[in-house]
Order: C-alpha cells, then sequence, then structure tokens
C-alpha cells in the first residue's frame, strides 16, 4: 500500500478526484484483494436503518470528527486543536456519502484506555464500548504525522478486547505533509504495522486526500454486509423490507418527522433527559457542569412517529472570554434552536426554589427567540424529585405556581404554552412529555380550509366592540397561506387597516375556537382597492342582469371608468 502511494506520487497522479488503476501497479494492498463481482445493489435506495454501522475510533486529537465531517459532506462535529483536552465526548451518528456507497457512519470520543474509573474518560469508553458491540466496521485512525504512539497500541488492546469481532481498517491521517520522497511516509506505516490490523491507508480528512483509497477497501465489505443481510430476510421479500422504490409519496405535513431541540442553561439535566426519552444510555452525563459540547442529533419512534431529538449544550450568552470549543459550542447550540420545530426549554426545579423565581435571563432569551422564530414551545420543569417530602411539599406547590405564571407574564403574546414537572433521573414523565411535543407540533401543522375561516370570521367579527362604527375596517375575506407555523392573511377593502388591537383579538379568537393555543400565530393584512373588491363583480352583476347594453359610471380611487 505504501509503494502504491509513493509511486502514485512521483508519477503525478495525485489529483484527489482521480480514482487509482491498479492494474498498471504491481503492489496490491489487502483490501483490494477481495475479488467483487459487479452487484447491481443501490446504496442510495436501502432504507437509512437498514444500512451499515460504521464506527470511528481512534485515540483524542487525531481527526476523528474531521473526517467525520468529509463522510457526511457537512461540518457537523466541532473540530477544534485541543491537545490537552477532549472535544467530542459523545457519539454522533450521521450518513456518510462516499461515492456510490451510503452507510451510517459514526463519530466518537477520543479513547484513552488506562482512564481511572468514573472519571468523565472511563465514562466516554464505556459508551463507545456499548456502540463498538452494535456496529458493523470500525474505522481505525491514526496521526501520521505523530507516528505509532503508545495510546495507539492501547486501543488496539482495547478494541480487540471489546470488538474481537470486528477488523477494523488502519486510517493514517493527516498525510498530507508526508506525501513526498523522502521515506518519511514509509517509515510512518511501516510502524502501524505493530498494530496488527493489516497495511494502513494513507487519508487527509483535512484534504480529502486518500478519499478513493478508502472507497475501494469499504467497497468489498460494505457490500458483502448488505449481501449477507438481505438473504437472511424472512420470505426473500427484499423490496419492501429493506430497499425502497425510490419515490416520495405526499405525507401530511404533521406526519412528518418532528425536529426536538433540548435547550436550557448547564447543568439542568438536558442529557438526562434525553437518555430518559430515548430510554438507553446515549449520551454522556454526570454531576460535572457542561459535559455536552456537540449538538448531539438522534432519530427514534413514539406512537409511529419519527422524531428527530437533538441534545445542546447548555446555553450561555457568548463572551469575549469564551475562545475555542466552548465558544463553537455556544454557537452550534443557536443553530440547533433556528432548525428545531419544537423547543423544550428545560429548567431546574430545585435552583427555581432557591433563587425565588422561575426562569433567568438566559431562558427568558431562549424562550423569546423560540417565539420570535415562529417555533413550538414545551416547558419542561426538571428534578422535580428533589421537592419530594413532608417537608418540601410546600416548595413543590409552589414551583408548580409560580412557573405558569411567570411564563405568561415573560411572553404574554403567546397563551397556553404547555407545562411537564419531570424527573428525568427516574424516568418520570417520559410519556407526558412526548404527548405534549406532538400535541403542540401537530398544532403547529394545522390547516385550516378558507370556507370555514370565513364562516368564522363572520360570526367573531360581529361580536368585537367597534369603537367607531364608521371606521371598522371591512375584511373581505381571510385566508391561511401557510402552516409551520400556521400564518393567515386578512384582505381588507379600502384603505382602512386593522390595528394592533384588532390583530389582537383575532389572534385570540383563532387560539380559543380552533384550539391553537400555545404556538405562534401570525396574521397578516393586504390593502384591497374598491374597485377589486366591488367594480369586478358589479360589473359582472351587470352583464347578467341587465342584457342591453349600456354605459354605467363606476367611481374608483383614482378617476371614474367606464364600463359597457
Amino acid at each position: 500500500m505504501l509503494r502504491l502511494v509513493l509511486l502514485r506520487i512521483r508519477t503525478g497522479t495525485r489529483s484527489r478526484n482521480l480514482t487509482p488503476s491498479f492494474t498498471s501497479l504491481h503492489v496490491i494492498p489487502r483490501c483490494f484483494c477481495t475479488h467483487e463481482k459487479k452487484s447491481s445493489l443501490d446504496f442510495t435506495r436501502i432504507e437509512v436503518q437498514h444500512l451499515p454501522r460504521v464506527l470511528i475510533i481512534g485515540r483524542p486529537n487525531v481527526g476523528k470528527s474531521a473526517l467525520f465531517n468529509r463522510l457526511i459532506r457537512r461540518r457537523e462535529a466541532l473540530v477544534y486543536n485541543t491537545p490537552e483536552d477532549h472535544v467530542t465526548r459523545d457519539i454522533r451518528e450521521g450518513l456518510a456519502k462516499l461515492g456510490d456507497l451510503r452507510f451510517r457512519v459514526l463519530d466518537s470520543a477520543g479513547l484513552e484506555a488506562q482512564a481511572c474509573s468514573g472519571t468523565i474518560l472511563h465514562r466516554t469508553a464505556s459508551i463507545t464500548a456499548n456502540v463498538l458491540h452494535n456496529s458493523h466496521l470500525a474505522l481505525f485512525v491514526t496521526d501520521a504525522r505523530a507516528g505509532l504512539h503508545p495510546l495507539d497500541l492501547e486501543v488496539a488492546k482495547w478494541l480487540r478486547r471489546h470488538g474481537p469481532q470486528i477488523k477494523p481498517i488502519v486510517a493514517m491521517n493527516k498525510s498530507e505533509s508526508l506525501f513526498d520522497s523522502d521515506g518519511s511516509l514509509a517509515s510512518a506505516a511501516n510502524e502501524l504495522y505493530r498494530l496488527g490490523f493489516g497495511d494502513p491507508i494513507a487519508i487527509s480528512a483535512e484534504t480529502g486526500l486518500g478519499m478513493p483509497d478508502l472507497y475501494h477497501c469499504l467497497r468489498p465489505l460494505l457490500h458483502q454486509h448488505m449481501l449477507r443481510l438481505l438473504n437472511d430476510l424472512d420470505d426473500g421479500d427484499h423490496d419492501n423490507s429493506c430497499i425502497g422504490d425510490g419515490s416520495t409519496p405526499e405525507i401530511e405535513e404533521s406526519k412528518l418527522p418532528l425536529q426536538l431541540a433540548i435547550v436550557g442553561r448547564p447543568n439542568v439535566g438536558k442529557s438526562t433527559l434525553l437518555n430518559t426519552l430515548l430510554q438507553e444510555d446515549r449520551v454522556l452525563v454526570g454531576p460535572e457542569a457542561g459535559l455536552t459540547r456537540d449538538s448531539i442529533r438522534t432519530e427514534f419512534e413514539f406512537q409511529g412517529r419519527t422524531i428527530y431529538l437533538v441534545d445542546t449544550a447548555g446555553w450561555l450568552h457568548r463572551t469575549k472570554q469564551e475562545k475555542g470549543a466552548a465558544s463553537l459550542s455556544i454557537m452550534q447550540s443557536r443553530k440547533s434552536l433556528l432548525r428545531a420545530h419544537i423547543i423544550a426549554l428545560v429548567l431546574d426545579a430545585e435552583e427555581i426554589v432557591n433563587a425565588r423565581r422561575s426562569m433567568t435571563h438566559a431562558e427568558v432569551v431562549i424562550a423569546r427567540r423560540a417565539v420570535e422564530e415562529g417555533r413550538g414551545l414545551v416547558v419542561i420543569v426538571n428534578k422535580m424529585d428533589l421537592l419530594r417530602g413532608k417537608d418540601k411539599t410546600s416548595s413543590y406547590e409552589k414551583v408548580m405556581e409560580a412557573v405558569l405564571q411567570e411564563i405568561q407574564t415573560v411572553i404574554p403574546q403567546i397563551t397556553g404554552i404547555p407545562v411537564v414537572f419531570i424527573s428525568a433521573l427516574e424516568g418520570r414523565g417520559r410519556t407526558a412529555v412526548l404527548n405534549r411535543v406532538i400535541d403542540t407540533y401537530e398544532k403547529w401543522c394545522s390547516r385550516l380550509p378558507t370556507a370555514r375561516l370565513n364562516r368564522w370570521l363572520q360570526k367573531v367579527m360581529s361580536r368585537h366592540s367597534w369603537k367607531d362604527q364608521a371606521a371598522q375596517p371591512k375584511i373581505k375575506y381571510f385566508t391561511q397561506v401557510k402552516a409551520r407555523p400556521p400564518t393567515f392573511v386578512a384582505f381588507v377593502r379600502g384603505k382602512t387597516q386593522l390595528s394592533d388591537t384588532d390583530i389582537r383579538f383575532l389572534t385570540k379568537s383563532l387560539k380559543e375556537d380552533f384550539d391553537l393555543g400555545g404556538i405562534t400565530i401570525r396574521i397578516m393584512q393586504r390593502s384591497v382597492a374598491k374597485k377589486d373588491a366591488t367594480g369586478s363583480s358589479s360589473s359582472s352583476s351587470s352583464k347578467s342582469s341587465h342584457p342591453v347594453s349600456r354605459a354605467e359610471r363606476v367611481v374608483s380611487d383614482k378617476r371614474s371608468v367606464s364600463v359597457e
């Protein structure tokens, strides 16, 4: 493999988009020795849940997250050079696209096999071991510039102990600076043979070098796994169980996958809540504040509905003192809030009792931004188990009353925001949270027919008290132009516009009469000139009722128009 790479460089074929031709060279690496027949298997048609899982593993700071971003073709995982710290702490999953290959790739935290029990590193290693047990392949990433590090040998031993069924592919990352003729790449590769996993592949996650080699190594292994999976399916019904027809049937907006973001200040129990909703230890939890760095996105199903769940880092104000990974984490949390459909704002019940207020400034900012962006909002008060007991009964009741009152005070424009009181540590309240989230999402996606809206408009306008009947705006008709969130347009005759009071009245009536409380409702207004409102209808009626042609004068705002 090494001589092959060097020969390609000397002959000037170092293009990153060039697929190497190994037939003209006399060096064939291990992963190309498998004879693979042409297969009609199309990875793009396979459902995501049936795709193979490939875990990226290695010691800290070797470029695992950079390779993850390269494979999914997006910058989702945080990448920052911190030799003294670990940026990635949780497992992140994404859909890899490498040529015509598709597979689920998982980014893991840096492994230190000798970490003390109970430490963060020991807990991340335990999570990685659980994920490795359910993975099909592994990419063992090393640093080509540093050569064989003692921690690489420890990771190799750890990998044999926890994943004996997996033979990983060794990838020498950061090789772009060693692609020369002085033998530095050769010496780095020779050292990695001590790992006992065969020939390494020289790649660069930063520049994309070596991706064709990685493609040719993964292709036969992924094909072999998928063919074995298809053969193991019962009744041989491959098309209906694993492979789709490529079509995208129309689905109601309320049945589309739900994007749920869990946000809040540090150490309020967001990651514990995510594990409770998933009913598995998916992300790292502990008493330390600020454990979560990345915004972790996971998928699960509840009552036949697909939900994409995003656990964000603790929401903090970005200051000049915040630099590096902490600053990137804050920016990523804000992006996750804008991409979500429903925002789950998590509060700490114990802090509410101690501070004698339910929401801090940071939490008020989150709630108001969610409303301004038109997202659905669900407030979750966590750690209610700490307020249980005879001596804390009054505190328990006060928290329930104070949160409801303060939310209405902080966000007066939205009434009926759902509030759920739970204990994520004990697993209590999971069903209540998901039911509230789904109910809010269905309201957020609701659409009302125009005929029903106009019948409602006639009734609601008759019960509204107008100060000046002459100045009362004449609404021609009322219609919904979009959902997510529900947005309506009122077409008003003439120059008289709806005042802010009128719009608030219509918004409140919509929420009460159509059960749309707890979500943002937007009402816009457009003016319809009198000639558009009455001229055309008068013209058509005159033609139908008066067969004799005669000239009539129709008064307009601008000039008189003769209508024949």
